[in-house]
């Protein structure tokens, strides 16, 4: 809970995707619950909950509280219209959730709104669900597209999302072999069971992979029995969306380039109990944790081998196939990584803390434990994180993301406090490092194994309260042992003498360079580029012409160019498109096809479509404003101000430099899986 008593306090907090400030003064200043509190509620109810306080006045980043003259009656107005659903669908309040504080002898008014359930969502306005439904996205109030309002809604009265009898299918849509060797499966995990004597359409109907709705009369099989043992064209037919995608990458970069893949082409069935089968394997080989001995016999189920097992289970039965997203599993040397399409059924803190269940698909998962897959009650995520912690590793992430709708779950192998690191900050902070809390000193860690940390990261690291996340960074900072850059929301911290990277380490005003044009964002025509590369990522050689007056250039002793004609810089984490002349010619005919529709159309009203287009041609690499301005034939400023800075807001899109976000040289990537996901 939050808990303000001085204006110290106030002076540390920051407006986040879980705190909303509201002056509430009225007309007549006694205060009263403002117009702009309702979507507020809404759309903290549909995502995480949150706080809004009442009688607290922001300004450019600046708390501060003005109180409420007459708090009883903003209390009064507030809960007559919760229990209105002409104004609200849900009230999710009692007294306990409206707390008074008193800061510099003013009443403030904390209401804290929860999260809404699965039974409760969508929470909205006015009695309109498809046009007043709100969801928070980094610190707005967002409208929900009616796609997502519809799958809630479905959600909120489907119990089971996998029991739909599909029409139109057969026994011939089963894939024989796979069904044989889930048998032997269920044989060596049961034997003796009963349902091994069954022929298969027996066995199926035992399963539930087969059943007759007795409302419509209808029987044939169920949709979680397409899903399980399905052929590939059965599967594409009954979900359009459906798609399972494994990827090994080689490095712990956010780089999308693998080394190995399994996807559905043609030559394996493509249904969920293969892909299981395939991927599990691949998940465990090599993995590097000691067996342990009991009884004499070597135990090589490790409980990090029985994490891996059931995060993958997890990500599995409880994706929303309906979803357009795809099931994704990501192996890296430094992580393992899971998203599903679709948000959790239960608040993340009920999920982690274990002990109740409400999974989308239980026919599914039904299935799997029946040979001994997934875990039952709700305790499969405490055995992901005990796992975890029985190595010592970070912990577990686990989270959602809204735009398209997801969870995501990563599996970082680093230690929370590797001792170098702890030496270092020891040696360069002093007695200040151990005097420091244990959120305080994780902060710092992570500030010197990553360069630089904000809010957001911290949260996502560490599973902190918001608040005091918040709280720990301002007196970090203001104790000295962190220096930021940025303002407000755009804010990044770093180690005194560990200033993060800045254009300048990239693009340099030096002789002996390629030449950049930052007016037209574009290369001088007459600039030179060094000869031929050859393969994916090879740097090109050769001697660079100097730069031309009024350019700005990139060192040739530190950056390169890859196989696309992409710089390749050791300061990021991915290559940068910063001029289009440099391109390979398939490139660049590959990124102007992405960015078609804007190029063809000078006015692109609907704004959802020039996101897409945006994310499609960032997406694997930075591109450089002016280039990105330049490829979708519109003004640098206009991408700035009405799309770039809205989806670095909700975290589609990611800054090469985010602690200059409005400078010449920012560049842009979409945020994909193996960065802020898995």
């Amino acid at each position: 809970m939050l808990d303000l008593h001085t204006l110290d306090d106030f002076s540390l907090l920051r407006e986040t995707v879980d705190l909303e400030c509201k002056l509430a003064q009225g007309a007549s200043g006694d205060g009263e619950v403002p117009k702009d509190f309702w979507p507020t509620y809404s759309a903290m109810a549909n995502t995480q909950g949150g706080v809004v306080l009442l009688g607290v006045r922001e300004h450019q980043g600046q708390f501060s509280a003005l109180g409420l003259r007459n708090p009883s009656k903003v209390r009064a107005e507030l809960f007559n219209n919760l229990n209105n659903s002409a104004k609200v669908s849900a009230n999710l309040l009692d007294d306990s959730h409206v707390r008074e504080h008193l800061v510099d002898g003013r009443v403030i008014l904390a209401v804290h709104v929860p999260a809404a359930g699965r039974k409760q969502r969508p929470v909205f306005l006015h009695g309109q669900p498809l046009t007043q439904t709100y969801r928070r996205l980094n610190d707005g109030d967002r409208f929900v597209d009616e796609e997502s309002v519809k799958r809630m809604l479905a959600e909120q009265v489907e119990d089971e999302r996998d029991a739909r009898v599909m029409a139109g299918f057969g026994l011939d849509d089963f894939d024989a072999e796979s069904l044989r060797i889930y048998r032997q499966m269920l044989k060596d995990e049961r034997p003796g069971h009963p349902y091994l004597e069954q022929g298969d359409q027996d066995f199926l109907t035992s399963l539930r992979a087969w059943r007759r709705d007795r409302q419509s009369g209808a029987s044939g099989p169920t949709l979680a029995g397409l899903l399980m043992f399905g052929t590939w064209a059965a599967i594409q037919e009954a979900c359009p969306h459906y798609f399972l995608d494994y990827q090994e990458r080689p490095e712990a970069k956010t780089e999308r380039r693998w080394v190995d893949r399994l996807v559905p082409d043609g030559s394996w069935s493509g249904n969920l109990f293969e892909f299981y089968r395939r991927v599990y394997r691949k998940l465990v080989a090599d993995l590097k944790v000691p067996f342990a001995v009991k009884d004499g016999q070597r135990q090589d189920d490790t409980p990090v081998h029985q994490a891996l097992r059931e995060a993958l289970v997890n990500t599995l039965v409880h994706a929303d196939y309906t979803g357009r997203l795809s099931v994704l599993v990501v192996k890296r040397p430094d992580m393992f990584g899971f998203r599903n399409p679709g948000r959790l059924r239960l608040p993340i803190d009920q999920v982690i803390r274990g002990g109740e269940s409400d999974c989308r698909n239980r026919i599914l998962h039904q299935m799997f434990l029946l040979i001994g897959l997934g875990e039952r009650g709700g305790s499969g995520m405490p055995k992901i994180y005990s796992g975890w912690t029985s190595q010592h590793w970070r912990q577990p992430l686990l989270r959602e993301k809204d735009e398209p709708e997801q969870t995501l779950l990563e599996l970082h192998m680093l230690d929370l406090l590797p001792e170098a690191v702890v030496a270092q900050l020891r040696a360069s902070l002093g007695e200040r490092f151990d005097g420091a809390s244990a959120l305080e000193r994780m902060i710092l860690a992570t500030a010197a194994i990553e360069g630089v940390v904000n809010h957001p990261r911290m949260a996502a690291i560490c599973g902190e309260h918001p608040h005091d996340l918040s709280l720990a960074l301002a007196r970090l900072e203001r104790d000295g042992l962190l220096k930021s850059q940025g303002q407000y929301r755009s804010k990044v911290y770093h180690l005194p003498g560990a200033a993060p990277i800045s254009p300048e380490q990239v693009f340099t005003l030096e002789a002996g360079s390629v030449s950049i044009d930052v007016s037209s964002g574009g290369s001088d025509p007459s600039s030179v580029h060094s000869g031929a590369s050859s393969g994916h990522k090879d740097g090109r050689s050769g001697s660079l012409e100097a730069a031309v007056d009024g350019t700005v250039g990139l060192s040739d002793t530190n950056s390169r160019r890859d196989g696309d004609g992409c710089l390749v810089s050791p300061h990021l984490d991915a290559p940068i498109v910063d001029d289009l002349s440099a391109l390979s010619r398939g490139f660049r005919d590959e990124l102007e096809a992405r960015a078609s529709l804007p190029r063809q159309k000078k006015r692109l009203r609907d704004p959802v479509a020039m996101g897409q287009v945006i994310l499609a041609v960032c997406q694997g690499r930075y591109v450089r404003l002016n280039v990105l301005a330049e490829l979708l034939n519109r003004h640098p400023d206009y991408l700035r101000r009405n799309h770039l800075d809205e989806l670095v807001k909700t975290q589609r899109i990611r800054r090469a430099f985010p602690a200059t976000p409005t400078h010449e040289m920012q560049s842009y990537r979409t945020e994909e899986p193996g960065q802020a996901e898995p």
